[in-house]
């Protein structure tokens, strides 16, 4: 067996939670190799992790991010370094949905600057690569055999996606430079130091709090978990043992279910389960199970040796007696925690300070977050049944959501809006009373992506929405369809601020990009179905202030805005209104909007004074904005007094904004 005796590591990500445990175990154990570590000390890292190495001579910390190539390039070259354990990654599923990019930036970009520096060095013996089990995606739920390390990647959300995208590059490099790569895939890890925004520790934490256990979905996803010392000893034989060019799996066989291990906590903490377990929304996409093959690394010396009994004891203690060790960390205990991960992170200091995210983006009692209809307060209307389309999108998640709120039984849409065959397998799968229809292209991520993809958006927004149409028709169903405002813009009949609106039967008048262009062609196309119901959605807005797609999270991440009044949608008021106008069967053309106009510097005025005090912002000219977009954007005032009549209740722009938005995510003073 191959054996690989190092003499100065460089550990990555050393002060996050599964790292800090090698590190420390490494210095204690092996005197004779110096142990470097680098870590950027992003918000779940903690240099008090590291304690127990402080003192050792062989031991030294490093403030950095591995995204610099010319501070990589210098520790390896100055510290000698021959062996690399690559731990440092965004980790946390729940915010990868909700910032992509950064995990695109930290997983993806950042290894590649490691293996990048290793080819120019050459002098490294072992490049250990830290992965995760979730880059095999959903494991069978009877699956007698779990996922072994020949086994196909297949991701499922954007961190398994960058974590697997990583591992391609690690490979690569394994094969066109003959780097001594080694990957490790692993299950859960829990233990003492882990950040609360992860299962375990945040479930202690609301425990010793007394507070309610949220549970995504109904509970019953399936998740293997090791305690952090089997999991440090495990990359200890890696680290010795591991034979270069192979992959390894850290895994156990022992599976439960999220609601057994909430229960097993309300049990050590003697609470009524019963009380103190809450289902919340899903993920937009959970995996049911991971079970991997562990055989590999078992014939290499290595097995697990804590039950989970003795695991989740000692783990409680640690928290018990440790509570403060993160600072103030309510926001991570929310059921979705994403407004830790703000692009460029979150500046946190870790010698006793409790700075968390700013207010800004924590989003407290918002409408749109809702229960899953397992609820029993939400009595099921049986009569109704809808099929949504645009299952990933803002929109069509946000319609599941309130379905499950009012108890509306519902399914989303598997086959694509271009295919007939599968729409038809899905009405008769599924057999709706109404079709909703939140599909097609925007944009990735904003419209100058269809100047460039034209094909692809006539195919979506065109087509494929007038095949959805037909088929709804052939089988006698409403469908609502979501359509846009942003085909009309101010002209002489039109001023801007005259008040006067565009109404529904006016034609469109803005062509200047190609989104609008194939939204306009295939409204009036739909005209000749008389079972669609559209909706012309402008600028939309939400409660939810980390969403990117907000227009209000939008404008306050600008350098520069142009300031003109636009028609505008705030969709907590208006999507509900959406499913109130499919009970009513309601058709024909709809501007789905607030009343009456908003302008850019309105909303940021009303940003600095319930958000941001300290907001500050500059406005560039049209012809400015010309400058840095492809196609032009589409300014107007929509008439809306076709829905407010239908609906007396709904509320003008301005004052939907302070209700809906701006009150519940006000930011209150210490």
């Amino acid at each position: 067996m191959a054996t690989h005796t190092p003499k100065n590591i460089l550990i990555t990500g050393a002060a996050g939670f599964i790292a800090s445990h090698v590190a420390n175990r490494l210095v204690r154990n092996y005197p004779g190799y110096k142990i470097v570590v680098l870590d950027k000390l992003d918000y779940c890292s903690n240099l008090k992790n590291l304690l127990p190495s402080k003192p050792s001579p062989n031991f030294k910390f490093v403030k950095g991010d591995i995204g610099s190539a010319d501070l990589v390039n210098y520790l390896l070259i100055t510290e000698s370094i021959d062996t690399i354990m690559h731990f440092a990654a965004q980790t946390h599923v729940d915010n990868s949905f909700g910032n992509s990019f950064e995990f695109t930036k930290n997983n993806i970009y950042g290894t590649h600057v490691l293996l990048e520096a290793c080819k120019v060095t050459g002098q490294i013996r072992r490049f250990i690569h830290v992965s995760t089990d979730e880059v095999y995606g959903e494991t069978d739920e009877d699956a007698v055999v779990g996922n072994h390390e020949a086994s196909q990647l297949l991701p499922t959300n954007p961190y398994s996606a960058t974590k697997a995208g990583a591992e391609m590059l690690v490979m690569a490099y394994g094969r066109s430079y003959g780097l001594p790569v080694i990957t490790t895939r692993g299950n859960n890890v829990y233990g003492p130091n882990q950040f609360p925004e992860k299962l375990i520790p945040k479930f202690i934490l609301l425990a010793m709090r007394g507070q309610p256990l949220p549970i995504h979905g109904d509970g019953s996803n399936v998740r293997s978990y090791l305690y952090c010392e089997d999991v440090a000893e495990a990359f200890e034989v890696i680290l010795h043992k591991g034979e270069v060019g192979h992959v390894y799996n850290i895994g156990t066989k022992k599976e439960r279910r999220v609601i057994d291990v909430a229960q097993d906590i309300c049990k050590l903490f003697k609470m009524d389960s019963e009380a103190s377990i809450k289902f919340v929304e899903n993920r937009p996409f959970n995996d049911q199970r991971y079970f991997l093959d562990d055989e590999k690394l078992k014939i290499l010396g290595w097995s697990e040796r804590t039950t989970w009994e003795e695991g989740l004891k000692k783990t409680i203690e640690w928290y018990t007696k440790n509570p403060d060790w993160w600072g103030d960390v309510s926001g991570a205990l929310l059921p979705h925690p994403r407004m830790l991960m703000m692009p460029g992170g979150v500046e946190r200091h870790f010698e006793g300070s409790e700075e968390v995210a700013p207010a800004a983006f924590v989003s407290s009692n918002t409408k749109m977050v809702v229960p899953t209809s397992r609820n029993p307060g939400s009595p099921r209307q049986s009569y109704l049944k809808f099929l949504i389309y645009g299952r990933t999108g803002w929109i069509g998640g946000l319609l599941g959501q309130l379905c499950d709120k009012q108890g509306i039984a519902y399914a989303y849409g598997k086959g694509r809006l271009e295919d007939r065959a599968s729409l038809l397998a899905d009405i008769q799968n599924i057999k709706p009373t109404h079709v909703f229809n939140a599909a097609g292209v925007t944009g990735r991520p904003n419209v100058d992506w269809c100047e460039s993809h034209k094909t692809e958006t006539i195919r979506a927004n065109v087509a494929g929405t007038l095949t959805l149409a037909d088929v709804c028709q052939e089988h006698g169903l409403l469908m609502m369809n979501f359509a846009t405002g942003c085909i009309f813009e101010y002209n002489a009949q039109h001023p801007e601020g005259s008040g006067i609106g565009f109404k529904e039967e006016d034609k469109p008048n803005f062509i200047g990009s190609f989104y609008s262009k194939t939204k306009a062609m295939v409204e009036e196309l739909l005209k000749e179905y008389d079972n669609v119901c559209t909706l012309r959605v402008r600028m939309p807005i939400s409660s939810d202030l980390n969403n990117p797609r907000n227009f209000i999270t939008k404008i306050s991440r600008y350098n520069k805005v142009v300031n003109i009044p636009n028609s505008m949608t705030i969709l907590d008021e208006l999507l509900p209104i959406s499913i109130e106008m499919a009970k009513r069967n309601l058709r024909g053309i709809w501007n789905f909007t607030n009343p009456g106009v908003v302008s850019h510097n309105e909303i940021l005025e009303m940003y600095k004074k319930y958000i941001d005090p300290e907001f500050k912002w500059a406005n560039f000219t049209l012809e400015e904005q010309a400058k840095v977009i492809v196609a032009p954007r589409s300014n107007n005032e929509m008439d809306a007094s076709k829905l407010k009549k239908e609906f007396p209740e709904l509320l003008g722009i301005k004052e939907s904004l302070i209700k809906y938005v701006f009150e519940p995510n006000k930011k209150t003073s210490a």
